[in-house]
């Protein structure tokens, strides 16, 4: 008696209907993970043009830098819902204080540049805790970086006047970032970068953008 035996095994059609499903599924995690990057572009230009837009809007209400404001404590007393008062600059027309410095609260002895981020919250142009601490913390980008300001005085980065700083930033989402708002360029421009984190003292900018997909940035620019 003869025996069939029917060898198993995928035919053609079968191996082309997986390969099409697998370059779907390929397609489809591309195409999320440069939307996601897309996203976190814009979160860093939203950022930059929202604290512009604060800080601006608190010179014309305010006639004062925030941070460096005088007349701080008497306009935010410590009455409630503010029981603490706020601790005012020395109107001297400079932000004083490194970018990336650290307050405690309440902060007599607080950098302006901390006292920045405290002056804006009191004065509701940007979210915050404004009697607790952490009022006069930095708050942070989409990559848990701080988002600082400070006065370069001529040195940082080789920017002048008040700066906007956003630390951490992804080599791709920096170039980009400068790309859109600038002239793509670390070392020149109204947008400089140097290589670092929220732990990094900014210098004089000498860096280049390098992608390497593990150099991050902190990313300044001019207000």
């Amino acid at each position: 008696m003869q025996t069939n035996y029917r060898q198993a095994g995928f035919t053609l059609v079968e191996i082309a209907i997986v390969l099409v499903i697998i370059g779907l599924l390929l397609g489809g995690i591309l195409k999320g993970q440069e939307m996601i990057t897309q996203a976190r572009i814009k979160n860093v230009i939203n950022d930059f043009n929202g604290v512009t837009a604060a800080y601006a809007s608190y010179q014309d209400r305010y006639r004062q830098i925030p941070g460096d404001d005088q007349g701080a404590t008497g306009r935010w007393p410590g009455t409630p819902p503010t029981p603490v008062p706020a601790v005012s600059g020395d109107g001297n027309g400079i932000l004083a204080g490194a970018y990336n410095a650290t307050a405690a609260f309440p902060p007599p002895t607080a950098a302006e540049s901390n006292l920045f981020w405290w002056h804006l919250r009191l004065a509701g142009f940007i979210p915050g805790p404004t009697a607790v601490a952490g009022a006069a913390n930095q708050p942070t980008n989409a990559f848990g970086g701080k988002i600082g300001a400070q006065d370069a005085g001529g040195a940082a980065l080789g920017l002048n006047g008040l700066i906007i700083c956003s630390a951490g930033v992804p080599d791709k989402v920096a170039i980009a970032v400068d790309t859109q708002l600038d002239d793509q360029a670390a070392g020149t421009g109204s947008i400089r970068a140097m290589l670092g984190t929220s732990s990094s003292a900014l210098v004089l900018g000498t860096d280049v953008y390098v992608e390497t997909g593990t150099n991050t940035y902190i990313v300044c620019k001019g207000v």
